[in-house]
């Protein structure tokens, strides 16, 4: 009951063309995330799906059903937006069951639901308060329990966690999960943080001006990109990209992954001077300006004392790193 179908979308607004001619499958149940930078068309794309935007051409077809002309309400879809989109006037109760009501839900089944959904959400102690004395991570609960309560076919959520402090992101990406796992419905969800990406998604399908680039599982796109994009787009720090012919290659550009290189003071296949040092706790970054390779980015996990100016040498780990041509397609 949530499969989804995009076959060929295009949008363009004005001369724009914004979607490329989008196709994806997905089926009942997965998690798939929409991820790519600020203007790709993840979010546009979502809006089509929800039917907030009309493709200017294509089908978006759930559960079977061509849904391309048909309004919002009667999709079978419930989103939730980044800005949470609560009526200050109401309570949590009656924000989480207002869409019910207006569909002329029976008030015994509407409190049957909101309670079913705070439950989970860990919303029971605010059902009588309203937004304005909830924190931001609460607000966002109540966003989602609104959507949970309406049982749709499909749950969208457009950057949802973009307005959280780090800790309340890491939580309630957590609480995401969790429920995706209890409701097993089909989610599609936007983000331009490949770290939400890589943690909630089954698929994940990474957008580039407008068009897919790469469709798979999270450790698919992490260890066989299919181009130099998604090669610099998953992954933190992001893959360092060196020309070929400095390295004595054949190929346009060597990729290689900050956590899949070995650095030693005295001997390595690069050597270097430390121009930082980012002293994460669990981490340590390091920038090193190599003599052969240029400016690298090297991952190294745990504490590693490294002063700026000092001399290392970095060396790739065998069989780590990557090959891309002219185009930034990946050579096998």
């Amino acid at each position: 009951m949530g499969s989804l179908n995009i076959e060929n979308v295009k949008k363009a607004f004005g001369p724009v063309e914004v979607l490329k001619g989008i196709d994806l499958d997905v089926s009942d149940g997965e998690f798939v995330v929409f991820v790519g930078p600020s203007g790709c068309g993840k979010s546009t794309l979502l809006r089509v799906i929800a039917g907030l935007e009309d493709s200017t051409s294509g089908r978006v077809v759930i559960d079977g059903q061509d849904v391309t002309t048909i309004p919002p309400a009667k999709r079978g879809i419930a989103m939730v937006f980044q800005t949470y989109a609560l009526y200050p006037h109401l309570t949590v109760k009656n924000n989480m069951g207002l869409g019910l009501k207006q569909i002329g839900t029976p008030g015994a089944e509407i409190d049957k639901r909101i309670d079913a959904a705070s439950v989970m959400l860990s919303l029971k102690p605010y059902l009588d308060r309203r937004p304005a004395e909830l924190s931001g991570g609460q607000r966002q609960r109540v966003a989602i329990g609104r959507a949970v309560v309406r049982e749709p076919k499909l749950f969208l959520f457009d950057e949802p966690l973009s307005n959280l402090d780090a800790a309340l992101r890491v939580n309630t990406r957590l609480e995401i999960a969790q429920l995706h796992r209890r409701l097993k419905a089909t989610m599609i969800y936007v983000t331009h943080d490949q770290v939400e990406a890589m943690t909630l998604a089954d698929k994940i399908v990474v957008l580039n001006a407008g068009r897919i680039e790469q469709i798979g599982r999270p450790m698919e796109l992490y260890n066989s990109p299919a181009n130099e994009f998604v090669a610099g787009f998953i992954g933190s720090p992001k893959m360092n990209f060196i020309d070929g012919a400095r390295l004595g290659e054949s190929v346009k550009t060597v990729g290689v992954r900050p956590e899949h290189i070995s650095v030693d003071p005295a001997r390595g296949d690069w050597k270097g001077t430390v121009v930082h040092a980012e002293h994460l706790g669990a981490d340590t970054n390091l920038y090193l300006d190599c003599e052969k390779a240029g400016l690298i980015t090297v991952r190294l996990f745990g504490v590693y004392d490294a002063e700026a100016g000092a001399t290392l040498y970095a060396t790739p780990q065998p069989g780590r790193t990557y090959r891309f041509d002219a185009e930034g397609k990946a050579l096998s």
